[in-house]
């Protein structure tokens, strides 16, 4: 399931199923309910439903509630302001702990699910702390591969070079990037023989929420050795 940020009413429809819902980062920021989508979250992980990775406006949220001095940023300071209202008091108390629980990636059989993007260790390495240091591999899952040029909107430029570096038979199941044109998770194919399906089509920015099925048997197939 793609990026959320603070669209609980689309969050709803969403985890309204029988299924195992893996949601993809960035629960929170944007959209009009962020303290309700991490309380909807809550609930979902604490009956066994689902889990979230972490994505770099949740683990942001962590960070200032940690107390953490952080550079100005109007989304997070609503979604800030939404946690300390008296009737999300509830969030505020779980929150943190919520957000530090959360892994950067996870691989499931020939599967990969990250929130920006993919670096071939990620296969034999476990996440390091969300919360903690960036390190390379953090950074690349919550915020993408990037180049050294700036936006005029004030964002780092990012490409997708790591698509191509995806091994035969893997696929990656990430957000971060509103790369999809019609509204549909995009499906981009690498020249390593992988491939990438971003989910994230503008929740909470004036779009929608959208996500995949995942066939029940995907665990039954082994992955292949990566060297």
């Amino acid at each position: 399931m793609g990026d959320v940020h603070g669209d609980l009413q689309a969050f709803r429809h969403a985890v309204a199923t029988d299924r195992f819902i893996i949601q993809l980062g960035d629960l929170v920021d944007y959209g009009p309910d962020s303290a309700g989508v991490l309380r909807l979250m809550h609930d979902v992980m604490q009956e066994g439903r689902g889990l979230f990775l972490i994505g770099n406006h949740d683990r942001k949220l962590g960070r200032a509630l940690l107390g953490k001095k952080l550079r100005p940023d109007p989304p997070l300071e609503a979604t800030m302001a939404q946690l300390h209202l008296p009737e999300n008091a509830d969030v505020l108390g779980f929150a943190l702990e919520m957000l530090d629980a959360a892994p950067a990636w996870l691989g499931l059989g020939r599967m990969l699910f990250v929130h920006g993007a993919f670096d071939v260790r990620m296969l034999m390495e476990p996440p390091p702390p969300a919360l903690g240091r960036v390190t390379f591999l953090l950074s690349r899952a919550l915020f993408g591969e990037t180049t050294s040029r700036m936006q005029k909107d004030g964002f780092p430029e990012r490409c997708l070079n790591w698509v191509n570096h995806i091994p035969t038979g893997y696929t990656v199941y990430c957000g971060h990037d509103q790369r999809s044109t019609n509204g549909c998770p995009l499906t981009i194919p690498g020249r390593a023989g992988g491939q990438a399906i971003f989910t994230d089509t503008g929740a909470g920015k004036g779009g929608h929420l959208a996500w995949l099925d995942v066939p029940a048997n995907f665990m039954e197939e082994s992955a292949p050795a990566v060297s």
